[in-house]
């Protein structure tokens, strides 16, 4: 499966960003305007920038125009979607099914609320898209998945409705265990489950479901 590393705008905790992009073995490298900082300070050239390029510092563009074997899509400032949505449906357009995007959250939260929308484009086009941070890993599904407690990420599981209902919602391997539950919007009942079970199990007859797997920071 085809899959690229994403790096934004936002926030970026270098030591985990790194770590876990070099975990992407073989990903396409994208990256978005700001999240150019990123790859200069880790001595990394992306495949593919994506950008308007309003707030990299020029000394850092210049760095990477300076660079053959990069693709460039540059954006204009004034256009109806963002640079992080630009990015991914390029990368899905070069056939990519698993999207890894760092750098989406941070002190912005209208740009934080708009990335967590974006991941209804994986849904919408059949390819999986993790958001992740430090503290959370972040996805939204419209099929039941299983996640292995080996293999989460931090320590708590939160569910949070995306459509006004998820029906038939089941959820087995968890300290709250729920059987054919309809979650309606407006309610905080998925916060703050915990695996375990060797394998916790969410399926779902309808509807669609933001999973976020977090830890507390320190």
């Amino acid at each position: 499966m085809r899959q690229a590393v994403i790096v934004t705008g936002g926030t970026v905790d270098f030591e985990f960003a790194l770590s876990y992009m070099k975990e992407q073995k073989t990903a396409l490298l994208a990256a978005v305007d700001f999240g150019m900082e990123f790859f200069r300070k880790a001595g990394v050239k992306p495949d593919v920038i994506v950008g308007d390029f309003d707030s990299v510092k020029q000394e850092t563009l210049a760095f990477f125009k300076g660079q053959q074997g990069i693709d460039w899509l540059s954006l204009v400032p004034e256009k109806d979607d963002t640079d992080t949505e630009a990015a991914i449906r390029e990368v899905i357009r070069r056939g990519c099914k698993r999207i890894h995007i760092l750098g989406a959250t941070g002190s912005r939260l209208d740009h934080v609320l708009a990335n967590i929308g974006l991941l209804g484009l994986g849904v919408s086009c059949g390819v999986e898209i993790l958001m992740a941070d430090s503290c959370n890993r972040i996805r939204m599904v419209k099929n039941g998945i299983s996640i292995r407690k080996e293999e989460q990420f931090g320590d708590y599981v939160s569910l949070l409705p995306v459509t006004p209902k998820v029906s038939g919602l089941t959820l087995k391997g968890m300290k709250y265990p729920l059987f054919q539950y309809e979650y309606s919007c407006f309610s905080s009942l998925g916060i703050s489950n915990e695996i375990v079970g060797d394998e916790a199990e969410i399926s779902f007859a309808e509807g669609i479901l933001l999973v976020i797997e977090s830890r507390d920071g320190e």
